[in-house]
């Protein structure tokens, strides 16, 4: 290891920092993301010559130029991974508000007619936690995170409610073979089977939920403000019939549904199920258009997707592009590879010892990307399918990204849609998901010790 090894970390936790104090500095999170990317791949390059792993270096350099090489085998590799996630947030974005500007939210949101914050909290969180096993994590923040918009008016209160979405999304996702993309990663690798993650993580992600939810029910009070009548009826000003906007709706849940059951079927990658449910709703909504829309109409650009497109949230997915590249650049130059290393010179036995590594890579994952941390600890053990350790890992993994707001695929998008605050979500929420982090470890060792599953 040489200076610039630690040179880029360094840049990483500055970068990171500015992010977490976007508010105070008026510095937009996303341009700071990009550039941190950008800066640590330069920097990256820049110290080859003094090689900032020896076995970095020796790998690429003496099959060429280092240079080349490093672009090609590993930066284009990391691209790849990353415009999956980017390609499927963008389809799944469109789908959502393809949705809510035909008015199909509406007909779920004239359904809740609480505005007691503690009811609308255990209302958000059930449907959250059970949508996110069947979709994934993300794409239910995305579809929850937009009804709120619909029913809560005041800023502070609907960052509330996303907040408490993202851990009820995040745990429901880590019991699930298809709700993380970490629990994906065990689950094809065949570190896990589909019912066997069920059984072991279930109790524990729920354990990991209820806890912060039965300390807001003490805590939270009063009611919430709904929007005011001119925001409500916005979608309403240019309408189509409600058969058609209840028709658009359980079509598109349908197709966000069928995303998994694709992947299944054909082993291709997510966001190709998504892209393809997002083709089949634009050509079905553009044959609607044509029976419901005049041609003549100021509504019929209203209504397609080439316009619903324009609303979707474009930094928040250069955001993520931003992260996923620091992330990879830590990746590729040795940081996580030693992190990994060095969780496993831990000296206890050897439940104490993994249960430990695994509880810590929880912690990490709030930080640095799970996936990864997850790849790493998959290539250094060689456990059989369905060991302890695989399950608490998934477990660990998929909750503990609740604990910042950026620690998740999750968060990033709540964080991008609701333009939640850093410094506010760590005062507010990370210590209620940290009790129930720690609570859902706890059910999940007690398991394990009295019934030996």
């Amino acid at each position: 290891m040489n200076s610039t090894f630690f040179i880029i970390l360094i840049v990483f936790i500055i970068g990171y920092c500015i992010i977490a104090l976007e508010h105070p500095l008026k510095i937009n999170k996303s341009a700071t993301a990009l550039l941190l990317g950008v800066l640590l791949w330069t920097l990256l390059i820049i110290g080859k010559d003094g090689a900032i792993l020896p076995e970095l270096f020796a790998k690429y350099n003496a099959d060429g130029n280092f240079v080349t090489q490093v672009t090609k085998s590993e930066l284009l590799h990391h691209l790849g991974e990353i415009s999956e996630i980017l390609f499927f947030l963008l389809g799944a974005m469109t789908i959502v508000e393809l949705i809510d500007t035909y008015g199909g939210f509406k007909i779920i949101t004239d359904k809740i007619r609480t505005t007691s914050k503690v009811k609308f909290i255990w209302i958000l969180s059930i449907l959250a936690f059970f949508m996110s096993a069947v979709l994934d994590n993300m794409t239910t923040t995305i579809v929850m995170v937009t009804l709120l918009r619909k029913l809560v008016a005041e800023k502070e209160d609907r960052w509330l409610f996303a907040s408490v979405i993202v851990i009820a999304a995040n745990a429901g996702g880590a019991w699930s073979p298809i709700g993380d993309v970490t629990t994906i990663m065990l689950w094809v690798g065949g570190q896990v089977s589909a019912g066997n993650i069920i059984l072991k993580t279930f109790m524990a992600s729920l354990i990991s939920l209820v806890v912060p939810l039965i300390i807001l029910t003490f805590i939270t009070k009063g009611h919430f403000s709904r929007p005011s009548g001119t925001i409500m009826i916005q979608v309403e000003e240019l309408t189509m019939p409600r058969r058609v906007s209840f028709f658009i709706l359980i079509l598109g849940i349908g197709l966000l549904l069928s995303v998994p059951v694709f992947k299944t079927l054909t082993h291709l990658p997510p966001y190709v199920g998504m892209l393809g449910a997002l083709g089949i709703l634009w050509v079905i909504t553009e044959l609607l258009n044509t029976k419901y829309v005049q041609e003549d109409d100021d509504e019929t650009e209203h209504f397609k997707v080439s316009t619903i497109i324009r609303k979707i949230d474009t930094p928040s997915i250069l955001f993520f592009l931003g992260i996923l590249l620091a992330v990879a650049a830590l990746q590729v130059c040795g940081h996580l590879t030693l992190l990994s290393q060095s969780l496993d010179n831990i000296n206890l036995a050897d439940n104490s010892k993994y249960f430990l590594i695994s509880g810590i890579i929880g912690v990490l994952s709030s930080i640095v990307d799970n996936v990864p941390l997850v790849a790493g600890v998959m290539g250094m053990y060689n456990f059989e399918m369905n060991h302890y350790f695989w399950e608490f890992l998934a477990y660990c993994a998929g909750t503990g990204g609740s604990l910042l707001i950026i620690g998740s695929a999750a968060g990033v998008a709540a964080m991008g849609l609701e333009k939640i605050d850093f410094i506010w979500y760590l005062k507010k929420i990370s210590w209620l998901v940290l009790v129930g982090y720690l609570a859902g470890a706890v059910t999940f060792i007690i398991q394990y010790m009295v019934f030996h599953f």
